[in-house]
């Protein structure tokens, strides 16, 4: 009696056979992507990564001169490596850059501030609904338009001895001379420029909150400064700090506003780029890199920091976050089991 033979598995009809290879559905995109960005990536890669190379080589090397050990003249730059670096906090320009770095910082903090508390007022402004509200946003934004070196000059006309501020005050102030006056010129000159950038930011998100919302805290008897602090302030956080997070990397490096208003060799204005730029200006390449390296990491610092911290949208959630697992027992979310279709139905819910 012959065995019998054996039959063959029947294959699934939905599955493909295993010498088949399965094509995904979005198989050949990340090689579309890459064609698609390389132009772009080759831009920021000749106007950004290789200035910063660039930069950081210049700052190992001091340009030729007199040898103050042998008196002899050196020809072409002479490598160094960290010298530039360690002349910046130790020696005769360490209690400069110190005085660089806190006025930097000084001007940020107090800028950035001013900036957001009047850029929100701003614009909540033009948000409402009034007659006349093109004209108040177009003026609103003016200022925000004019360059930087072109209000630095207005406000030098507003601030010199004879000027507007001293007519409003009655007093004779010097605004272009150390002290005080001059920190307190470069800050309001600041703060009128660029406000309106964060108000016109703050406006594009509250533009996007529906109506409904405030119309429901009005029915549930929210005042106004409750829908403002429950409603308006999370909702516009996103884009709120998207344009503090701008504007602090701007003033960071903020540079042409003090040294026209103000002038350069000021000790009370000068900032971390005014110090790389009166470097350079002096054909100290190799310092000036230097400062302008300890600037770059700094503002880098600041922009992690920030972005960890407060958890600023600066990329517009590319990220997606996985779905956390579920827990052994857990086969439906909260308030949705048995207990909790009891709780709604015993309270009412709809």
């Amino acid at each position: 009696m012959s065995a019998p033979t054996p039959v063959a598995a029947e294959r699934p009809v939905n599955q493909p056979p295993t010498s088949e290879k399965v094509r995904r559905h979005d198989e050949g995109t990340g090689k579309l992507a890459a064609i698609l960005l390389s132009p772009t990536m080759l831009v920021l890669g000749l106007v950004v990564l290789f200035p910063i190379i660039s930069a950081l080589r210049e700052s190992l090397y001091q340009p030729g001169g007199v040898d103050p050990e042998t008196g002899f003249v050196t020809e072409g730059d002479t490598f160094v490596g960290l010298d530039n670096y360690t002349a910046i906090f130790t020696g005769d320009t360490a209690d400069r850059f110190w005085n660089a770095f806190y006025n930097t910082t000084f001007f940020t903090v107090t800028c950035v501030v001013l900036e957001t508390i009047l850029g929100v007022a701003m614009a909540l402004v033009m948000h409402k609904a009034f007659r006349g509200r093109a004209v108040v946003r177009a003026s609103i934004l003016v200022p925000w338009a004019i360059p930087t070196v072109v209000s630095a000059l207005l406000w030098k006309w507003i601030f010199q001895a004879d000027g507007a501020a001293n007519a409003i005050i009655g007093r004779q102030v010097l605004w272009s001379t150390e002290g005080w006056q001059s920190v307190a010129s470069v800050i309001i000159a600041d703060t009128w420029k660029t406000a309106p950038f964060i108000g016109l930011l703050v406006l594009a998100g509250l533009q996007t909150i529906p109506n409904e919302v405030y119309e429901a805290a009005k029915v549930d008897g929210a005042s106004v400064f409750q829908q403002f602090r429950m409603i308006t302030l999370p909702l516009v956080k996103p884009a709120l700090l998207v344009a503090v997070l701008f504007r602090m990397l701007d003033t960071l490096r903020i540079f042409d506003l003090p040294f026209v208003l103000v002038g350069p060799h000021k000790d009370s204005v000068e900032t971390l780029s005014m110090l790389a730029y009166d470097e350079a200006f002096n054909t100290r390449y190799g310092p000036a890199a230097a400062y302008a390296t300890v600037l770059f990491i700094y503002v880098a610092v600041v922009a992690f920091a920030f972005v960890k911290l407060l958890g600023a949208d600066v990329i517009g959630d590319a990220a997606v976050r996985k779905p956390k697992k579920k827990k052994k027992g857990d086969s439906a979310p909260p308030g949705v089991g048995a207990a909790g279709l009891g709780g709604l139905t015993a309270g009412g819910g709809v």
